[in-house]
C-alpha cells in the first residue's frame, strides 16, 4: 500500500514538471529577425496582373517576430531549409480585385501569414512598413502574332509568307494594344523559309514578366529571293592587302579609280547596310610577284561582303563580273617611311 501512495506522489510530481517546463517554454519569448524574406505574387488568377513595387516580387529589408522559443525555432529551422522565408500574396484575398494602384500594410499582412499564425507568433515590426501595389484586370481576348528576329527587332510583313492563325486568345489588360510576341532565331528563321515553324507566342506584360499563351502558331517565311532588292553602293572604297613580305614596301598608284566608285549588288536592306558599314568594300590582293615589276597589272577586286549574309543568300553581286584594278606598285623610298611615320 505504502509502494502504491509513493508511486502515486512520483507520479504527479513527474506531472507537475512537464506542466512547469511546458508553461515555462510558452511563457519565455524569443525575438526572431528575418532578413530574407521574399513576397512573390501568386498567379493564380489569370483575369488579374499584380505588380509588388514595380516587379513580381519584393524583398522584405527584415520582419521581428516573437513568439515561445520551441516555435521560434522550429520556424527558424524551416527558413534554413527554404533558404529564405517565401510568401505568397494574392492581391483579391486582400480586396484589391479591380484595376487601381494600392497600399498593402505589411505588419497586419504578415501576421495573417499562414505559419506565422499557425506557430502563433507576433509580428512586431517590419521594413518597409508599405508596399506599393497595383493591380490591372485583364480579359481574354484575340491579338494578332508579331514575329520578332533573336535581337527583338519586328520581322518585316514583307518577309513573312504565313502565320497560322493570326490571332490567338490571351488574358491582356482592358486597356492596352498588346500583340502575342513570337521570337525566331536565325536558324528557325531559315528553317521557316523551307516549311513552317511551330512556336509558342507569349505575352509581355508591365513589370517585364512573360506569359506563354496556350495556343501555338505555324510560321512561314518568305523565300530570301524574295526579299532582295538592286542597290548601287556609291562610295565604295577599296582597301589593298598585301603578304607580309611587301606589306610597307610598296604603295598602290590606281589608274582606274574611277571604275570602283560604284558597284552594284542584290541584298536585303540588312545585308546591304552592314555592307556599307563596313571600312572597305572592295579589296585588291596583291601577289608578291607583282613587287618585282615596275609594269601596270591588272587584276579583279574581290567584293567584301559581310560572311554571315552570304552564307544565307542575302547579298550577291549584281549580275555583273568583278571590277578589275589597273594599278603599279611603286616602291616606298626611306624618304618617304620617314614622312608616314
Amino acid at each position: 500500500m505504502a509502494k502504491k501512495v509513493k508511486l502515486g506522489k512520483i507520479t504527479i510530481v513527474i506531472s507537475i514538471t512537464v506542466l512547469i517546463w511546458v508553461w515555462t517554454d510558452l511563457a519565455l519569448d524569443e525575438g526572431l529577425p528575418i532578413s530574407n524574406t521574399i513576397i512573390t505574387v501568386a498567379q493564380s488568377n489569370p483575369k488579374l496582373w499584380v505588380t509588388l513595387n514595380g516587379a513580381a516580387s519584393v524583398s522584405i529589408e527584415e520582419i521581428k517576430l516573437k513568439g515561445p522559443h520551441r516555435r521560434i525555432n522550429e520556424l527558424s529551422r524551416k527558413i534554413e531549409r527554404q533558404g529564405g522565408f517565401m510568401i505568397d500574396f494574392d492581391a483579391a484575398e486582400e480586396g484589391m480585385g479591380k484595376s487601381d494602384s494600392y497600399s498593402l500594410q505589411l505588419m497586419s499582412f504578415l501576421q495573417k501569414e499562414d505559419e506565422i499564425r499557425r506557430l502563433g507568433l507576433k509580428v512586431e515590426d517590419c521594413t518597409p512598413k508599405i508596399v506599393s501595389v497595383n493591380v490591372v484586370e485583364r480579359i481574354n481576348k484575340p491579338v494578332t502574332v508579331e514575329c520578332l528576329d533573336e535581337d527583338k527587332i519586328p520581322i518585316k510583313a514583307e518577309s513573312i509568307e504565313s502565320i497560322e492563325p493570326t490571332t490567338v486568345d490571351a488574358y491582356v489588360p482592358v486597356d492596352e494594344m498588346i500583340t502575342a510576341k513570337i521570337q525566331l532565331t536565325r536558324r528557325e528563321i531559315e528553317q521557316a523559309r523551307v516549311s513552317a515553324v511551330t512556336k509558342t507566342p507569349y505575352i509581355e506584360l508591365p513589370g517585364g514578366r512573360i506569359r506563354n499563351v496556350a495556343t501555338t502558331v505555324k510560321i512561314k517565311m518568305s523565300p530570301v529571293e524574295d526579299e532582295l532588292a538592286d542597290y548601287t553602293i556609291t562610295t565604295a572604297t577599296l582597301g589593298y592587302c598585301f603578304s607580309e613580305n611587301t606589306q610597307g614596301e610598296y604603295r598602290v598608284e590606281l589608274l582606274n579609280r574611277t571604275d570602283m566608285a560604284a558597284v552594284r549588288i542584290k541584298a536585303t536592306l540588312a545585308a546591304k547596310q552592314v555592307y556599307e558599314q563596313q571600312p572597305y568594300q572592295l579589296i585588291l590582293y596583291i601577289p608578291d610577284e607583282y613587287a618585282r615589276t615596275t609594269d601596270v597589272h591588272e587584276k579583279e577586286v574581290v567584293f567584301n561582303f559581310p560572311e554571315e549574309y552570304v552564307s544565307r543568300g542575302e547579298i550577291r553581286q549584281l549580275n555583273q563580273e568583278p571590277p578589275e584594278a589597273r594599278f603599279r606598285l611603286i616602291p616606298i623610298t626611306a624618304t618617304e617611311s620617314g614622312e608616314e611615320n
